[in-house]
Parts: C-alpha cells; structure tokens; sequence
C-alpha cells in the first residue's frame, strides 16, 4: 500500500514537474519573441527609430538594454504588499529626455492598504525659504510625491493610454508642503483614508466612481513616484526613502511557483516591447520631432528653437506635475553654435536645462556638461537666463556640451510649487550662430572659463553621479 501511494505521488510530482518545466519554456519564449520585436525597432523607419548612423545604432542597443535592466526590476521586484522604492530611470536606462538632475524614483501600491514612507533629511532650510547651511551636505533642492492609478507611461506601447482616463492622479505633495520632524525625520501615510488622530503628511490612495464611468467603482492608486531634483552638485545629498506596507509588516511573501514566473517572464517581455514603441511614437506622432505631420506648418519641437513653455500634460507625456516645460531640437554642424535666452518671474522652486539624444536618452552628464541648472549657471546683473550649445568648449560658463551629438533635444524645466498664471510662464527663445561669434553673445561681465576650470567643474559632477546611483 505504502509502495503504490509512493508510486502514485512520484509519478503526480514528475507530470507536475513537466507541466511546470514546459509553462515556463513557453512564457521564455514569449519573452524572446517580445525582445526580438522590441530590438526590431532599432532598425524600423515605421517605428521612427532614428538614422541608422554608427552612433545612432550603438546608442540604440544601449537604449534597450536599459529597458531589458529596468523591467527585471519590475517584473520580479514589484510587490505592492512588500514595496520598496526603486529608480524609475538612471544612468543605467535613461529614456524620455530624461532630466539629468533629478532621481526618478516610484514604489508599487494596492489603494486598498495604508503605507508608511520615512527619510532622515539633511539640513534642508531652503525648502521653507531659509538661506542653506553654510557647509556641510545638504537635501536635494526639491522633493515630490506623486500617487497615480493606471499603467506606468508608455508600458502598453499604444498612445491611446494618453487618453483622458488613462491614468489617474490622487495627489502630490512637495518640499514646499511636506512637514519634516525637529529631528529631520520626514513621514509619508499613504492610504485609502487619513488614520485616526494622525495629522501628518497624508495623500489618499482612493477615490469615488468616475463621472464618466460610474459603473466601474471606486478607484485605488497604483503607483507612488517622485523625483528628487538637485542644484548643488557638490553639497546636495541623495535622501534614501523606505516605504513599509503595514497591513503586511513583518510578513513574508508566497514562495515563486511556475505559474507566477511565467507571468513575470511575460510581463517582463511586455514591458521592453511597449516601452520601445511607445516613446519613438510620441517624439513622432505627439511631438512631431520629424516634422511628418501637418498642421501648423512647423515642429511642435522646432529644430534650432523652440515651443512654447507648457504645463505637464500628456502632451508632455505627464511628466513632473509642478513643471513647465519648453522644448526644442537642436541640429549643428561643427563650426556653429545655438544661442539661448530665457526669462521667467518669481523664483522657480527648481530650474534645469538638458539636452537628449534621439533616442530620448540624456547624453553623459557625469563626464560632460551636458546639462545645466540654476545652480550651476552663471547669471548676470540682468537676470536673463543664457546658455549656449556647442560641439567644443567656447570658454564661457553656460556651455552645455554636445558630446558629438549633431542632432538631438533640448529640454528646459522650470519647477513651481504652484504654477504662476499663464502670462507669466517663462518664454525662451534661440538662433544658431557661428561658433566664432559665441563670445559676442554674452555680456561683457561674463567670466571666461579656463580648461582646468571646466576639469574641476566635471570632477565635482562625476563624484555627485556616483553618489547619486550607488548601488550598495
């Protein structure tokens, strides 16, 4: 009797066993299958892609293998039960004209369950208007939280989730806003409803029915993203955030099963497939960076110029919620420059000037200038705002490094706790001059900038990048 029953469950393990063995396989191959479809972009004018130049390409396959890195993490990290902040994009997958100050940084949620989010801050006065510390490190120069409901934008490759309902937002709370304790320890609940007797940071994680779509039921947030933005690259501290479900705290996870992993795998696939499609579409198609679209007769990111300065929006493709955004494309041949000038009112919470390649992605900014912000420009008794692109050192202090790059985007974000009404939004402006003339452009109180100058100004952004993304 014993005999049979070891029989019987040998013989149930063993075809449980080939059941497994042959899901996974399967759910691999559709992984393979999304990754070759995600590669064939690289090499498709009918996704947009670039110019199959040598630069173009290898900038491509990094480009993907940054997907590849990014969506490992969510597929097999992102439980909303046991979360933890990861960066959304980095030096390591760098897309959608990234920022080159900022940490991108999100959490999975369940709307349904309340979350704890802590940081201990260093000195951060500036965020209420105080003057900094004299010495010493300090916070970034702006933090956001954002709760959102839907998908993480461009995960479903189509341009229809810009439509309006496609995601959800819950609320925001910024540096100007967030409540940070005596002794620098700074608290977050995220939760369907504000606990009893907590008067502390708070953004609810639920809402009723839609108007539109009542008969879906409440709503619940999905996701908690932010960015941490920074100015002084030499003082300014990454902020590590934990974040703690407290219905699950001290619980552990079910053990992977094959069902489980094949679901990982394939969303896995999905994720590099979409975002792939997605992103080149909307430079094309919403952007119109290839100038393919009729309408106004002239690029929404004009070459050598620029739009007018615009909220977040999905014509943004969402992006940073407090932002006004201005962009362009640039597009110089060696012995040219583009010269820019900007003025805005008030004073922006954050403001930032970057460049990205065709691909999205913002060019090396540890080992180049190629991006700048408010800090770290120089700014004349006038106040207007001036930097100028170019392909080799002019030896002035607002140079923003091609590196090599003949053709790519320009992208200026200015940051406001509360966006100042619409006629006094930043307006921006560029021509291209001669490389020789560049000099002439700036103000007669300009500095000039020496080559070891320039060496210290890169040694200080190659050690704020390693301190930025330190892996341990």
């Amino acid at each position: 009797m014993n005999d049979t029953n070891t029989s019987t469950n040998s013989n149930s393990n063993s075809n449980s066993n080939e059941a497994a063995r042959e899901q996974l396989k399967a759910a691999w191959d559709d992984l393979i299958d999304d990754l070759q479809a995600a590669r064939n972009v690289i090499d498709s004018p009918d996704c947009f892609a670039p110019p199959a130049t040598d630069r173009n390409l290898a900038e491509g396959y990094r480009y993907l293998a940054g997907f590849i890195h990014h969506a490992v993490e969510r597929a097999f990290h992102e439980d909303p039960d046991f979360p933890a902040f990861r960066n959304a994009l980095s030096v390591y997958n760098k897309s959608t004209i990234d920022n080159a100050d900022a940490i991108y940084f999100y959490a999975p949620l369940d709307g349904r369950k309340h979350y704890r989010v802590r940081a201990q801050l260093p000195p951060h006065g500036h965020w209420t208007g105080e003057p900094p510390a004299a010495s010493g490190p300090l916070a970034p120069q702006y933090l956001i939280f954002e709760v959102a409901g839907g998908p993480m934008a461009g995960d479903t490759g189509d341009l229809r989730e810009l439509m309006p309902g496609g995601r959800t937002g819950f609320g925001t709370l910024d540096s100007s806003q967030l409540a940070v304790g005596p002794d620098g320890v700074l608290e977050l609940h995220l939760g369907p409803e504000r606990p009893a007797g907590y008067s502390g940071n708070f953004i609810c994680t639920r809402k009723p029915p839609s108007r539109q779509h009542p008969e879906a039921g409440e709503r619940y947030a999905t996701t908690v993203s932010g960015r941490q933005l920074f100015h002084d690259w030499a003082r300014e501290q990454p902020v590590h955030l934990s974040i703690t479900c407290l219905d699950t705290e001290g619980q552990q996870p079910p053990a992977l099963n094959s069902a489980h992993t094949a679901n990982q795998l394939r969303k896995l696939g999905g994720i590099v497939r979409g975002q792939m499609h997605f992103w080149l579409a909307f430079y094309d198609r919403i952007l119109n960076c290839n100038g393919r679209h009729e309408g106004e007769g002239r690029y929404f990111m004009p070459v050598n110029g620029y739009n007018q300065p615009n909220a977040a929006s999905g014509d943004t493709g969402g992006g940073m919620s407090t932002n006004i955004y201005a962009g362009g494309i640039f597009d110089l041949a060696e012995d040219e420059a583009l010269y820019i000038e900007a003025r805005y009112h008030g004073e922006p919470n954050y403001i930032g000037m970057h460049l990205g390649n065709l691909w999205g992605e913002s060019p090396d900014y540890a080992n180049h200038q190629s991006s700048l912000n408010g800090f770290q420009m120089h700014m004349g008794e006038d106040g207007v705002q001036r930097w100028v692109v170019a392909h080799r050192d002019p030896g002035v202090p607002n140079w923003v490094d091609t590196t090599g790059l003949r053709r790519g985007y320009l992208s200026h974000r200015w940051a406001y706790s509360t966006l100042p009404p619409e006629d006094k939004w930043p307006t921006i402006s560029a021509r291209v001059v001669p490389f020789a003339a560049v000099r002439d452009c700036f103000p007669a109180d300009t500095p000039a900038v020496t080559p070891a100058q320039r060496r210290q100004a890169i040694a200080v952004r190659q050690q704020h990048v390693q301190r930025r993304f330190r892996v341990f």
